[in-house]
């Protein structure tokens, strides 16, 4: 993918909108902390003063640290962020005439993003720096996973798109009798019904692995079923054919698959622990989980180039797994 080009001009850095944007994010974290009792003085050189209130260099460095500015285009993207913090600035003041910081939405929302941006920053303080998975790891893993890898299939399939409430005993009937793809389009034809073309390819690393193991033992040509909600596909399996790839190929991704296992098992640790030290009360019996409840995931553990398909044969319904899995045919 081509990189674009590096504008010289300062909106580069902060398009108008973004630049709004970001005025309307950080006046509500200033309402709120404002909200919350007495105002403390912002650290640092004063580099402007909007009504009084100060704005600081070391506010203008975490806002060129945030927004990962390159040191050559750090002069011109300082002079843009710094008219953005008095945006900022004179929102937050407006706010705060209007007591806009005084909307319970207004509170509720500061008091999330508050206990979101505590939790994030205890965890990180106590699981600490994960260590980078090894070579040894990264190879492990790919030798036991060689359906991701060196044993990795390719599906490209064609399909017919329509809505569901479209998908009929009469259509369906039309699908077991037809021999391809083609004839269930004539039929769709022939009874007014609206379809849209696509085609598809899915690997083995994308898709879950008793579906590719259906797909494999299919026939070309085959065709199936799967429901996504107000939308049904019917499918016709194109061709399956070998799409290896080597360890020096997968290695970045599945390194950083692993390293993102290690921070979500660790995290997860450390919910474990902290779940088992306290009191938890249900105040509704019928709210509390049924056996000891899992701690929210830090980190994917989806496995290395899995995508979810746009047309997901994984997620099927059902009637997917009777008629798609199984075969029509």
């Amino acid at each position: 993918m081509n990189q674009p080009q590096v504008a010289t001009s300062p909106s580069h850095y902060l398009p108008s909108g973004i630049r709004l944007l970001c005025a309307s994010l950080v006046l509500l974290s200033a309402a709120g902390l404002s909200a919350c009792g007495e105002k403390e003085k912002k650290p640092g050189q004063t580099l402007a003063s909007v009504n009084g209130e100060e704005i600081t260099v070391m506010q203008l460095n975490e806002e060129l640290q945030r927004a990962n500015v390159a040191p050559g285009q750090q002069k011109d993207a300082s002079k843009q962020l710094l008219e953005s913090l008095i945006d900022r600035q004179l929102l937050q003041n407006a706010a705060a005439k209007d007591k806009t910081d005084r909307d319970p939405k207004v509170v509720q929302a500061i008091e999330r993003a508050k206990s979101l941006l505590i939790a994030q920053a205890y965890m990180q303080k106590r699981v600490g720096t994960v260590a980078r998975p090894t070579q040894q790891e990264i190879s492990e893993y790919f030798q036991k996973n060689p359906q991701f890898f060196a044993e990795r299939k390719q599906f490209d399939m064609r399909q017919l798109l329509i809505a569901t409430a479209d998908m009929t005993d009469p259509l369906k009937n039309a699908m077991d009798s037809a021999k391809s793809l083609d004839e269930v389009a004539a039929w769709l034809d022939t009874n007014k019904v609206k379809y849209a073309r696509a085609q598809l390819s899915r690997t083995s690393a994308d898709l879950a692995p008793e579906l590719s193991s259906k797909l494999i033992a299919m026939s070309k040509g085959q065709l199936f079923i799967i429901r996504e909600g107000d939308r049904t596909l019917l499918i016709a399996l194109a061709e399956v054919r070998d799409s290896p790839v080597t360890l020096a190929q997968a290695a970045p991704q599945i390194e950083q698959f692993l390293f993102n296992k290690k921070n979500k098992d660790a995290a997860d640790a450390e919910l474990k622990r902290l779940r088992t030290s306290a009191k938890i009360e249900y105040m509704n019996k019928a709210d509390a989980p049924a056996s000891p409840a899992a701690p929210a995931q830090a980190a994917s553990a989806a496995p290395p180039a899995a995508a979810a398909p746009a047309a997901a044969p994984a997620n099927s319904s059902s009637e997917a797994n009777d008629r798609g899995v199984a075969g029509l045919k």
